[in-house]
This record gives structure tokens, sequence and C-alpha cells, in this order.
């Protein structure tokens, strides 16, 4: 115990020690903590959904009778935790994106399951070496040899793929579209290059996109029109549409093959089938708002970025301080003046990038904005991004 306490002691004098909150409610976009009411900027319900009580009470009054209106699924999937609406949900994103669909259970469990099963002993990875912990994770897990290039640095990436790519029977590309500690945006066009030019598969993590971006909500793939030239697009249910899960989409070959190879599929309990029913809710009965909020989102921060043309062109911006115990000091002050803003120390973020991670939904005001960039006194932290 004593080591353990030794490694807890460093990590408080570094100021990254971390603490569960005690959040006491929510009420639209704002937040209460320790009995006080701020505008809550650390949420990822980019489309301020999750505490829509109307549409909440809504959806249970049309599905409490529902026979998959259940709070367990109690199995596997491959075993009894399945139903019609599971496969509701898969065909959903199947037809949207064009491509096969397979639900996981997390974001976390899908790109672990993903990178860890896609590839195996003589093949290769080339990973964005700010890509999120769940892509590291099933780097970790591979017996596939990995690279990890600078991030967002396609002659690196070129470099690395022209020295080693010959040295293996298969290959794949990763990267985030919106990286959710930055807030930037990935070249997915120069990716798509690559991977045809090296024999490559790409595989994108949408989960910050998804709902954002794209006048179907497909995100930065659908941006560029390169949803078709993609081989795998993960996302998250958990974030813009504000539920729980998470889809990865490709050609039946590769969901095949997860289904018989991805442990954080076939291990795991599935999502209770209620939760699958409010996914189908607001994917086929509230696409219009989906849409509306989306669009509201896109206005605010295209205003942010355009007054403040330093800070991310998308809804995640970073406030980047260097210094963690600065960066706590500098979460506490906001905190005082009304808003719900967190440090992100290491090993989250990079040693000597402690930061604010200012998160917008579609509900928040820019003058609200302006307010908190006020609150933080020297605007030079607002980091400048590619």
């Amino acid at each position: 115990m004593d080591n353990y306490n030794k490694i807890l002691d460093k990590f408080k004098r570094e100021s990254t020690f971390r603490q569960i909150k005690n959040i006491e409610k929510k009420e639209g976009k704002y937040i209460f903590v320790d009995n006080k009411k701020m505008l809550n900027l650390s949420s990822n319900d980019y489309l301020n959904l999750s505490t829509d009580k109307d549409l909440i009470l809504e959806f249970i009054e049309k599905y409490k009778n529902h026979p998959e209106f259940l709070f367990s699924s109690a199995s596997a999937r491959l075993l009894t935790g399945n139903s019609s609406c599971y496969f509701e949900l898969e065909k959903f994103f199947s037809n949207l994106y064009k491509k096969e669909a397979l639900l996981f259970n997390t974001g976390y469990q899908c790109n672990q399951g993903v990178v860890s099963s896609i590839v195996s002993k003589g093949d290769c990875i080339f990973s964005d070496k700010l890509n999120h912990a769940s892509i590291v994770s099933g780097l970790k897990l591979t017996e596939a040899k990995h690279f990890r290039y600078k991030h967002n640095d396609a002659y690196q990436l070129e470099k690395a793929l022209k020295e080693q790519r010959n040295k293996f029977k298969n290959a794949i590309i990763i990267s985030e579209s919106v990286f959710s500690m930055d807030g930037d945006i990935a070249d997915i066009k120069k990716l798509v290059e690559l991977k045809k030019r090296y024999n490559c598969l790409l595989m994108i993590d949408e989960a910050h996109a998804f709902g954002v971006f794209g006048n179907k909500l497909r995100g930065i793939a659908e941006e560029n029109n390169l949803v078709d030239e993609i081989d795998i697009i993960t996302l998250t249910l958990g974030k813009s549409l504000a539920s729980f899960g998470a889809i990865c989409l490709a050609s039946k070959t590769i969901i095949d093959f997860l289904i018989n190879k991805a442990s954080s599929f076939i291990f795991s309990t599935a999502i209770p089938s209620s939760n699958i029913l409010w996914s189908n809710f607001l994917l086929k009965e509230k696409f219009d708002l989906l849409i509306q909020k989306k669009e509201k989102l896109n206005a605010l921060f295209k205003k942010v970025h355009s007054v403040y043309p330093t800070v991310s062109a998308s809804q995640i911006i970073p406030v980047i301080i260097g210094d963690s115990e600065l960066t706590r000091k500098k979460a506490l002050d906001l905190q005082n003046q009304g808003f719900y803003v967190l440090p992100i120390n290491p090993p989250t973020v990079p040693i000597g990038t402690s930061r604010l991670r200012l998160s917008l939904n579609s509900d928040i005001e820019f003058c609200e904005i302006e307010k908190i960039f006020k609150g933080i006194k020297n605007a030079t932290f607002l980091a400048k991004q590619g």
C-alpha cells in the first residue's frame, strides 16, 4: 500500500490527482455542483439532448409498454442479449453510411476491439500520436507492429509509410477526425490519398464529429464527400446523440470478422434494449430536431472562430495553459464565475500542455463565450489550431 500512496502523493504534488465530482443535477445547459449553478462547458452533450425532459417523457410515454423496454440485456449479444431493436439500429446506420454496421457497448470498447483484432502479427498500424486512449489501448493489445506519427503531420506519416509499409503484409492508418482534446480536424482527404498510394486500410474515429458535422450528421467524412473512401468508421452514441453505445461501419467482411474476433464485443453484456429504443427514437423520429440542433451549434462555433480566429474550428476549444497547478487554479476561478470548466492534465494530454477544455453545445449563446474569454485573463492561452 505504501507504494500506491507514494504514487498518489506524487499525483497530488503535480496537481494531476483525479477525483469524482459530486454532481447534484443537470438542467438544460446548466449543472449544479457543490450548491453552485454553473454553465456546463465540460460535457460532450453537443446537441444538449440528455436533459431535455419533454423529449424524455415523450419517449417513455410512447415506449413504456413496448416488449423491449427492458433495463438489462442480461447477456452478450451472441447469446441472448439481442432483439429486433438492435438490428433496427444497425440497419439505420447501414442505410445512412452505405456500409455494414456493428453496435458496440462504448466508444472505448469499439476502438479497442477494432484496433486489437483487425490486424495481427506480420501487419502494421500507422496511428496519429494524439489518437484517443481507446485506440492506444488497442495498439497495446495487438501483435501488429505500430508506428505513431506526429499529430496531423502528413509528411511524417508518408515518410513512415515509405520506410515501413513494404515490410508488412497488411497495414492500416488510424486517425480521429475531430480530436477530442485539441478540437482540431484531420486532413481526411490527404489520409485517403495516402491509404490508396500505399495500399492501406483507413480507419477514422468520428466520435466527436458524428451529429456535429455533415448534412446528414455523418461527420467530417461527409463534409469532405469521403464516406465511401474510408474503410472503417467508428462513432459513439454517447455524445451528440445523448444515448449509449458505439457503431463500427465497414464492409461485410470486416464486420463479420469483428463479430468473430473482437473480444470487447464477444464477451460483453449488451446494452439494455430500452437504451437502444431511445437511440432509435432519436434517429428515426427526431432526426429533424437533431439537424436543427446541429445547425445551431455550427453557427455558434463558426462565429466564435470568426471572432477569435486562433481557436479551433470545431465545438471543442482548448485553452492551453501548460502548468497543471495553474490550470487547476484557473478552472476553480472560472467555476467561481459561474462556468463549469475542468482542468485537463497529463496523462490525458502531453506533459506541459495542461489545459481547460471548453465544450460547446447547441444552447450556449455567443455572449456567454465572450464572457468566459474575458474571464481568461491572458488571451494568449488560446492555442492556435492547425
